[in-house]
């Protein structure tokens, strides 16, 4: 049975089925949960939520203590919870459970799920019309649930398969990376959901005829000069009036659509900020934005090779947080997903997993012979786990080699390992 209940009489045990109000005004993911953790509770009745509706036979049912006194019973039992609940960090942001091949499937399904309401809203978007936070509410819980079962499954994902449509695919990729980013830096489920929705956000400008961003390495070359007049600024604005126009989107999400091409030692864009000025949202932004630019291609630049893009960010980050970046290649590893490497036996192959606890040793499948010149059949090498037998040299110049065009060889590969595994 379905139950209005207010926040102040809410109990550990009980099953929520809806929140009332805006979602923004809480700070959890889900809108159906239960409600078991004492720092969820806290949470929500020191929210602007002032009542929700509970599932009595999934749940608790509502209690009041005045009854309970009246009646000379105890209290319900509260199903095992502690008194002293672990550190929130520790329940929100779990180890990976899934494996990264299996998840690869869920990513998919997630990514072509959701192509058409992502399409939709920047469509929408170019037309004028209000951008509803609520509608991507799916998009970004998918995407967030996906990275809490394994952290580098959507983001390998998207980096090996072929996609016409640039302006979603960047949306999405960003918005994965600072969803993970933010798992990295354990932020606050609610900060979380921020960047998420900042990364998936930032850049709806790009389609009010402004030509959208310039690629990093302009900037880095000083292609832009006069930033507040450049028509790459426009963007920034116009995104940010469009966002700001929609009335429900947090302010946080707001400042990312504004400032995430602005750098540390102001000489970014729109408003040349500086230092402190650059919140930490933006900050994430900046590293997110710029690594999938680089790794994706743009304005018939190629795309470089992902771990070949994380030493190039290194070399040109007087801009970008040094700290941040240190939890950004922590959380993608020194050779992500989609990177061709050489190993020491002299064959090539492209990482296709990563192992937490040894960042420069992912699993790689193989599928080229330097020695033999030719193509080999392939095999998947957890380099954490070969104890020597074979190792990472550097990463591999693909150029002169019979091989398909990369997109198409990064996803053909990615399938072929997927398929070995199982998944």
């Amino acid at each position: 049975m379905l139950k209005r209940v207010e926040t102040s009489e809410l109990r550990l045990g009980m099953f929520i089925q809806k929140l009332e109000g805006s979602w923004f005004k809480h700070p959890f993911w889900k809108s159906k949960f239960l409600l078991e953790e004492m720092w969820m509770l806290e949470a929500l009745q020191g929210s602007a939520v002032e009542a929700v509706i509970i599932d009595t036979e999934r749940g608790l049912n509502n209690v009041p203590e005045r009854e309970v006194a009246t009646a000379g019973a105890a209290p319900p039992p509260q199903r095992g919870m502690p008194l002293v609940p672990p550190r929130p960090t520790a329940n929100k942001f779990a180890a990976a459970r899934v494996a990264t091949a299996k998840e690869f499937g869920t990513a998919r399904k997630i990514a072509e799920r959701h192509s058409k309401l992502v399409s939709r809203v920047f469509i929408e978007a170019r037309l004028g019309r209000g951008i509803s936070a609520r509608t991507v509410d799916p998009l970004i819980d998918d995407i967030y649930a996906s990275v809490q079962r394994n952290l580098y499954a959507f983001n390998g994902l998207l980096r090996c398969r072929e996609d016409s449509e640039e302006t979603y695919r960047h949306a999405l990729a960003t918005s994965a990376l600072m969803i993970a980013l933010a798992r990295q830096m354990n932020l606050s489920a609610a900060e979380t959901r921020d960047a998420g929705m900042a990364g998936l956000l930032m850049d709806i400008g790009a389609n009010q005829e402004t030509g959208g961003p310039p690629h990093p390495e302009d900037v880095w070359a000083g292609g832009t000069t006069d930033l507040e007049t450049d028509a790459h600024c426009q963007h920034v604005l116009a995104g940010h009036a469009l966002l700001k126009a929609a009335g429900e989107i947090p302010d946080t999400v707001l400042k990312v659509c504004l400032r995430h091409h602005e750098r540390l030692d102001g000489s970014g864009y729109p408003h040349r900020l500086a230092g402190n000025d650059i919140d930490q949202l933006s900050r994430m932004a900046a590293i997110c934005d710029t690594y999938d630019l680089l790794v994706a291609g743009k304005h018939g630049r190629p795309g470089l090779d992902p771990a070949e893009a994380i030493r190039h960010m290194g070399e040109h980050c007087e801009g970008l947080d040094p700290v941040i970046m240190v939890d950004f290649i922590e959380m993608v590893g020194i050779y992500p997903i989609g990177a061709f490497v050489e190993l020491r036996s002299g064959r090539l192959a492209m990482v296709v997993d990563e192992d937490p606890t040894e960042r420069a040793l992912p699993t790689v499948y193989t599928f080229w012979s330097r020695p033999l010149d030719k193509k080999v059949k392939g095999e998947a090498i957890v380099l954490s786990q070969c104890y020597g037998a074979d190792g990472i040299v550097g990463i591999a110049q693909l150029g002169g080699l019979d091989v398909p065009p990369l997109g198409a060889l990064r996803e053909s590969l990615l399938g072929a390992y997927a398929r070995a595994a199982g998944a």
